[in-house]
């Protein structure tokens, strides 16, 4: 067997599986008089409609998994969970997350900072970059900025936002931070960049942002530390990976959006976390 034919293997795909790890939240989520909107299902996390939470950076249990594969889910349409994932806002009624969230679901539902729910339709899915647009509401959030094209550097901060294992850890998005580890992914793939911010099953494609709020990558998958720990001996800290942010601006502009671009000047990680707040989406995949 190749070395090459070793890499998926080695990799875990990020959507959390929601069958194991739903549970009922109590309360309700505010009202909305959104136009196609509804309140959630009980069991469908809440969202914050204040500040963002405190950093979580602590390492949480390995999940392990197929990257780019859903979840085994039942023979026909019963609306059941199969799995979750994150999303943004990136033009108005388009967002972007990754394909392996939105594969092979029979039916797709958000919930964004307000508390409030609508179905989404997948208009493109690019399986090698792993990636897939989603039409939603046009009043479901404010798009995020993506930087200006120019290269990202080793060791520059970064700050993810998202919803890793919902059910299970927060009910709410969590931040965490950590740097550009390398400007490639496993096995030198170029689309991707390592990074050392900690991610969860549940993470899939939420934003990766510089220190000024702006999106440089999409969250896609970490690396499969017990496989690693068998092969090496040992238990590898810290190695996860983004789709570059020019590979998602190629996959929007080939399928006609113009996001929006901006540099803007260094801010605190709260603070960072207070611009992606109201545009990061909170996905089900139903079966």
């Amino acid at each position: 067997m190749r070395p090459s034919s070793l890499l998926p293997a080695l990799l875990i795909g990020l959507a959390a599986a929601g069958v194991a790890l739903a549970q009922d939240i109590p309360g309700k989520p505010p009202p909305s008089n959104a136009p196609g909107f509804r309140p959630a299902p009980t069991g469908f996390p809440p969202l914050p409609t204040a500040k963002p939470p405190p950093l979580a950076g602590a390492p949480a249990p390995v999940v392990a998994g197929k990257p780019g594969a859903p979840p085994p889910g039942p023979p026909a349409g019963t609306g059941r969970t199969l799995s979750t994932g994150t999303g943004f806002v990136i033009a108005p009624g388009r967002a972007l997350t990754n394909h392996h969230v939105v594969n092979e679901c029979r039916g797709l539902r958000l919930r964004n900072a307000a508390g409030t729910e609508a179905p989404v339709r997948v208009l493109a899915s690019d399986r090698e970059r792993d990636l897939a647009l989603l039409e939603v509401p046009e009043n479901v959030g404010p798009p995020l900025a993506f930087r200006r094209e120019g290269s990202l550097r080793r060791g520059e901060g970064v700050v993810t936002y998202g919803f890793p294992l919902a059910g299970l850890l927060s009910s709410g998005p969590t931040l965490t931070t950590g740097e550009i580890s390398a400007l490639a992914g496993l096995g030198d793939n170029q689309r991707q960049f390592q990074i050392s911010a900690p991610v969860q099953p549940g993470n899939s494609g939420g934003p990766l942002l510089d220190m000024a709020g702006n999106v440089v990558g999409v969250i896609v998958s970490k690396l499969n530390a017990q496989r690693v720990a068998q092969r090496t001996g040992d238990i590898p800290q810290n190695v996860n990976f983004a789709v570059k942010g020019s590979e998602a601006l190629e996959f929007l502009r080939r399928h006609g959006v113009t996001p929006r671009f901006a540099e803007g000047t260094p801010r605190t990680a709260p603070e960072v976390g207070e611009i992606a707040h109201p545009s990061v989406l909170f996905l089900r995949c139903l079966g």
